[in-house]
């Protein structure tokens, strides 16, 4: 079989045209199956289509590159796409606290609106236009704009050939030599057919961490303990299975005086009454429209109210709002809202385990989906009215805007995942605000200054309800750096991670994780392995000396990306 056969068979995306290597065939140390396969090589393998992903194959194409990018799911995009969540951003994003290319992408997905969106005049005039007009974020907005506009800014690589996007397909296994992975072997997902990726550097941007044990790197699941991290809020006994809850996310508008109640979900009776068993304790059943509060783990309410502007919990991600378009446009609809709640965090047992299995990964994901679907059933005929009434019929799922078939987002909304250990790791003492001032001594403190920055962000640390028991952590936190030896594992040499698995913790994790410093974890890995192919440098070499490091900071910042802040206050 010829290679242009061999990638018309396996490759689905954005560019089926580069020739990028040579046939394995005779190469015995990568084995029998990959001798029988034809290579695909390039400068760097990307396995991850996520936001981490997308940014490290624009830094690395930037830079001249030649990249394979892979996805499970046939969305680029991850949590913005594919997971369906509209981002997670600092106060300051606007101004500040990202990059030339994050500040591309927003402000892409507002001209998508501009350009294709029957939008009113004073929409079009506003140059900080919230789509969806949700109170969590300052760009809320449908998953399917984000994906068009990700697309928009890797298709000029595919069509010049130096991108190959291989959309579907899931890393199976590595061949390890030494410190080094010499290649990745992914499953085409649609014909179960094995493709062989080749490359100097491999960066792993997948949502959990998947690529970690298949090469052997070595890293941490769960909490740790305290005794060595230190961390304030770390538990006594590290515990693998306290995992940050996921959630299958859903898009759902509301039609007053019409009829979309679904069939009544197959678990929704254990659903009904299933209360959390959480320290501190929930404030009762799960769905319910009161749940503890993150901050001050207290009983709370946001309330719930999809009629006329909306209230409550329908504000929170609302993603399109019916004002901004013209008369008549959008007839008959309140908007639509992205749920994404307590009231579906899915708490029955992580994604991760020791021995665990996929088809226990994938039963988790199912019962995930009967608690969202058990959500919106209670929402639609049960839920507590202001008018004394009880349920709000009107609610109707929009598959149309996440790419399914039921409603629910392609992917579960991953909050945690396996994370590298590190030649530097990033603790509470580096980030947390009352850490740091218990520390310095001192109320005017700011996050720990690495020398070695690449990148920055902005978000408390806020860890939801875990798998294992524990309720919401969530403290105040300092802007942050995210520092190059906290990319480096403590022994492989040409593996970095791109997305949530870099060297942080449990409890770091929590504001490691959001949009922006994803791409800019990303945007760093693919930076970095750009620098390394021209200067001839493994990464470590690269941070070994302060004169390289501020070289690839020169660069970093050449390409508008932020290294340090200015004098804020913390989250």
């Amino acid at each position: 079989m010829t290679r242009r056969r061999l990638l018309g068979r396996c490759g689905r995306g954005l560019s089926l045209l580069p020739l990028l290597g040579s046939p394995l065939a005779g190469r015995e140390a990568l084995g029998a199956l990959v001798a029988s396969q034809r290579e695909i090589a390039a400068d760097v393998i990307i396995i991850g289509g996520g936001l981490g992903g997308v940014a490290s194959a624009l830094a690395a194409l930037r830079s001249g590159l030649r990249v394979v990018l892979t996805e499970p799911t046939d969305w680029i995009g991850g949590q913005l796409t594919s997971q369906a969540v509209p981002p997670d951003e600092h106060p300051w994003i606007e101004q500040f606290g990202s990059s030339r290319s994050y500040r591309a992408l927003r402000e892409g997905i507002r001209n998508h609106y501009k350009r294709h969106y029957p939008l009113a005049a004073e929409a079009l005039a506003d140059p900080a236009l919230n789509p969806g007009g949700g109170n969590v974020s300052k760009l809320c907005h449908v998953p399917r704009v984000a994906l068009d506009v990700l697309t928009a800014m890797l298709a000029p690589y595919a069509t010049t050939g130096r991108l190959l996007l291989l959309l579907e397909h899931e890393p199976v296994s590595a061949q390890v030599q030494g410190d080094r992975v010499e290649a990745v072997v992914v499953r085409n997902l649609r014909t179960g057919a094995p493709v062989a990726l080749t490359a100097p550097y491999f960066l792993d941007a997948t949502e959990l961490g998947d690529l970690l044990p298949l090469a052997g790197v070595e890293h941490v699941v769960g909490a740790e303990s305290q005794a060595p991290t230190g961390e304030p809020h770390a538990l006594e006994t590290a515990s693998p299975q306290t995992q940050q809850a996921f959630t299958c996310c859903f898009a759902v508008e509301y039609r007053d005086g019409e009829d979309h109640t679904i069939d009544r979900p197959a678990e929704y009776a254990f659903w009904r009454d299933y209360k959390p068993e959480l320290t501190p304790p929930w404030p009762g059943k799960l769905l319910d429209l009161l749940y503890t509060h993150p901050i001050t783990l207290k009983p709370d309410t946001r309330g719930f109210d999809p009629s006329g502007e909306g209230k409550g919990l329908w504000l929170y991600r609302r993603i399109v709002d019916p004002r901004i378009f013209t008369p008549g446009a959008n007839p008959g609809s309140s908007g639509v809202t992205l749920v994404n709640w307590p009231q579906n965090d899915y708490l029955l047992g992580p994604l991760v385990e020791e021995g665990g299995t996929r088809e226990k990964a994938e039963a988790h994901i199912a019962r995930a989906k009967q608690l969202s679907l058990s959500l919106l059933y209670w929402l639609q005929t049960e839920c507590p009215r202001p008018d004394g009434g009880t349920g709000w019929k009107g609610l109707r799922l929009r598959p149309d805007l996440v790419g399914t078939d039921d409603g629910l987002a392609k992917a579960p909304y991953i909050r945690e995942s396996r994370r590298i250990k590190a030649e530097v790791t990033v603790v509470e003492q580096h980030v947390g605000t009352e850490a740091r001032r218990k520390q310095l001594g001192t109320d005017d403190v700011t996050a720990e200054p690495f020398w070695d920055s690449v990148g920055v962000g902005s978000y408390r640390i806020d860890l939801h309800p875990a798998t294992n028991g524990r309720n919401y952590v969530d403290v105040s936190s300092l802007p942050f750096q995210i520092p190059l030896g906290a990319l480096l594992p403590i022994r492989v040499e040409n593996l970095l991670p791109a997305c949530k698995n870099l060297g942080v913790t449990h409890i770091t994790n929590g504001c490691y994780r959001l949009h922006p410093v994803e791409w800019a974890i990303g945007e760093a890995a693919g930076t970095v392995v750009a620098r390394c192919l021209e200067t001839k440098l493994s990464p470590k070499s690269l941070r070994s000396g302060r004169s390289r490091v501020e070289a690839l900071q020169a660069r970093l910042k050449s390409q508008g990306v932020d290294i340090s802040w200015p004098k804020i206050t913390p989250r």
